[in-house]
């Protein structure tokens, strides 16, 4: 997606997901990626990561976060 593309949201909206594993949730657009075409919304499409410990005193973890979702997968409200 080139840099003249229009995303039809902005900073601020608030959004529903039309389509995907979180279809029907609500959430506030963060953060706009005009190069991929994505959007980050916030409270949905998390996903997990497993850190192994570094040395045998750390423990391992679990860390969530959220990913970006195209722009075309969202709908005003």
């Amino acid at each position: 997606m080139s840099n003249g593309k229009k995303i039809h949201v902005k900073i601020g909206d608030n959004v529903t997901i039309i389509s995907g594993f979180d279809k029907n949730k609500t959430g506030e657009v963060t953060k706009i990626y005009r190069n991929t075409g994505k959007i980050l919304v916030k409270g949905v499409n998390f996903k997990f990561k497993h850190i192994k410990p570094n040395t045998e005193s750390d423990v391992g973890e679990i860390k969530q976060f959220e990913v970006p979702i195209h722009h075309s997968n969202v709908k005003l409200i």
